[in-house]
This record gives C-alpha cells, structure tokens and sequence, in this order.
C-alpha cells in the first residue's frame, strides 16, 4: 500500500511556498511509489518536518536547518523504494562524473 508523505510548516514564518516546492519534487519524483503529499499548517511557530507515516525523514528543528532537495529524496526513497534510482541525486557530494 502506498503511503502518503506529510510535510508539516510553519505558515506564520512563510514556509509555505518551501513546502510546496518540496512537494513538487517529492511528486514528480516518486508519482509510482507514493499515494501522495499533505501540507499541514503547524500551530507552533518556527516548525517545519518530513514524515511518511509513522516515520519522521527530517525535522528542522533537530537538524538546525532546513533539507536539500536530493538529502529529501533520498531519506524519503530509503523509506518507500529502497532500490530506486534517482539518478544525479544518487551521487556522493564528493563524487565526481567522469
């Protein structure tokens, strides 16, 4: 069964227009393997986190900043398709294409 990814932000710091792109690239990447997105407006100020299910995949608060797009794809694909590949974002920081 599919599961849908939740992605919760904080609207009164204006971290809407963040979580929808996040949701963009989280859709356009895993349309197969995920049923879909929810953004949810926190009622605590300063919040921002990625969960699927029961499984929270990143926390802005813990982390102390917020994710990158390829850090978010991946923690999300190790969770719903562990042997997808995502391509460019499948590389190593320090890997260089040869």
């Amino acid at each position: 069964m599919k599961q849908t990814v939740t992605i919760l932000y904080c609207p009164k710091c204006g971290w809407m227009l963040r979580a929808a792109y996040f949701a963009q690239e989280i859709l356009t990447t895993f349309v197969d393997d995920i049923y879909g997105v929810t953004l949810v407006p926190s009622e605590v100020s300063g919040r921002f986190s990625v969960s699927v299910g029961d499984i929270l995949l990143f926390d802005r608060k813990v982390e102390g900043r917020f994710p990158e797009t390829k850090e978010l794809k991946q923690l999300l694909r190790d969770v719903v398709n562990p042997t997808k590949k995502l391509g460019h974002s499948d590389k190593k920081d320090n890997q260089t294409e040869v």
